[in-house]
């Protein structure tokens, strides 16, 4: 595993750099924002680095911050999101406004991303939204108490329900008795087998 790289800056493009590490040249693929961030040629940088096995190749992808990278592994663990959507997401948001986008549920805002269709979109909120509920904090696990968590996967499956057209009441009888400690999607599942969905 590469989990940084540090040396001079040998060359750039649109996709990413290479890196001069004691004279191995490192190709790394980088947001545009992190790009645009970066010092001038032969000057000495430091990079986090997130390396790709794939049928394909390998490759690897930097980034600027801890924020950067904790979030692009979050997204690549998105079914239907690979590293290039991933990246394409971090150039089109910063981490932040990308986090706070998926906490407030803006499928409208996700959309934006290149290479991201509605169904994607709400795919992305769906399975990120729970750990992003306090924005880019969320993303390093910072222990909460459990009562607020679950009241806020309540909230989440309440929500999703209203989204699909259930009124308050239906949602309220039908998230009653749930399995304590079940997740958003358990309880959404839970939820719509009692509403007979």
């Amino acid at each position: 595993m590469i989990a940084f790289l540090r040396g001079a800056l040998a060359a750039k493009s649109a996709q990413g750099v290479v890196v001069d590490v004691g004279g191995v040249g490192y190709g790394v693929a980088l947001s545009q924002a992190s790009l645009s961030r970066l010092p001038g040629l032969g000057e000495e940088v430091s990079i986090l680095t997130y390396l790709q096995v794939s049928e394909s190749g390998i490759a690897l992808y930097g980034f600027l911050s801890e924020e950067e990278k904790a979030l692009f592994e979050r997204l690549i663990a998105v079914s239907g999101v690979g590293p290039k959507v991933a990246l394409a997401a971090l150039s089109t948001f910063s981490a932040g406004a990308l986090a706070d986008a998926i906490a407030s549920q803006d499928v409208a805002l996700v959309q934006k991303i290149p290479g991201v269709g509605k169904k994607t979109a709400q795919r992305i909120i769906l399975e990120l939204k729970g750990s992003l509920d306090q924005g880019i904090e969320g993303l390093f696990g910072r222990s909460e108490d459990p009562a607020a968590i679950i009241d806020e996967r309540l909230k989440g499956a309440t929500e999703a329900l209203l989204s699909m057209g259930f009124t308050s009441a239906e949602a309220e009888l039908a998230l009653k008795g749930a399995p304590e400690g079940a997740t958003e999607a358990a309880l959404l599942q839970y939820a719509l087998k009692r509403l007979g969905s």
